[in-house]
């Protein structure tokens, strides 16, 4: 098997940027499978939460809300069908559905994207190349969630908005680093222009790295994130008000707020 024939199966979550990337990957390269994790069950942590508050919440932020609901809208318009190839729909990404689908398939390479944390046995399946991660924010960094280009922005750190492609391992965004890249958001128009170019340059970024993988032979390049910096771990429960509050003014304020010290970039050899 040529190098550019290797067989890909993409683990990726249900949301429309999702489907984009799938359909992105199989228009180049030999997508032989997709899993879909639906996260169903994944809305039970809001319970505690009241129906008003959740409403309050959206109405008093609803610039940060609105620009991810209008870019998902853009990419369902654009991106009407999964790509053409089997699919498998899951509840959650570790079901042995995923692993059994996945080994029939014979896959040289898994692609990851906007799943839950993956554990094991999957971590650990044996492919001729391995499992590549899509982490939409700088890593080591900036690293969890639920969107670290809002946190840059909340925390005034626009020097720190970028993507990564790293191989996947059993921790939150923490695999040893393919490539990490950049982004320059501070003449977007407006948030949703600027969460499209961070999705968009995303998507490019993990073209390209598996584009490095199809026409190169192994060791492909992985650079440990110690090696870089220690970085920053940011969870949903740590994404309050008061950052949201932040993140409206920073927006709004940012091109008077200074540049931190340049992060360290990995490019594709």
């Amino acid at each position: 098997m040529s190098e550019e024939n290797k067989r890909i199966i993409i683990w990726c979550g249900n949301a429309a940027n999702q489907k984009a990337l799938a359909n992105k990957i199989a228009k180049q390269f030999n997508v032989v499978g997709i899993v879909v994790d639906a996260h169903i069950g994944a809305g039970g942590k809001h319970k505690k939460v009241t129906l008003i508050k959740r409403i309050i919440d959206r109405i008093r932020f609803a610039p940060i809300y609105n620009a991810w609901k209008n870019l998902m809208h853009y990419y369902d318009g654009q991106y009407i069908q999964w790509p053409d190839v089997p699919i498998i729909k899951v509840n959650s990404i570790n079901e042995s559905a995923t692993e059994k689908f996945s080994k029939e398939l014979k896959p040289d390479l898994i692609i990851v994207s906007g799943t839950a944390i993956i554990k094991e046995p999957l971590v650990s399946l044996s492919l001729s190349v391995g499992i590549m991660n899509l982490h939409t924010g700088l890593s080591p960094y900036v690293k969890g969630g639920p969107n670290c280009t809002n946190w840059c922005i909340a925390n005034g750190d626009f020097h720190l908005v970028g993507n990564t492609i790293m191989w996947l391992n059993a921790g939150i965004d923490s695999g040893n680093i393919i490539t990490t890249e950049t982004i320059d958001i501070l003449n977007a128009k407006s948030l949703n222009e600027a969460h499209y170019m961070v999705m968009e340059h995303a998507h490019e970024l993990y073209l390209k790295s598996i584009e490095y993988i199809m026409t190169n032979k192994p060791p492909y390049q992985s650079i440990a994130q110690t090696s870089i910096d220690k970085g920053g771990l940011y969870l949903t429960k740590m994404w309050t008000a008061e950052k949201k509050r932040a993140l409206l003014l920073n927006w709004k304020e940012r091109h008077t707020i200074s540049s931190g010290v340049i992060p360290k970039t990995i490019s594709l050899p």
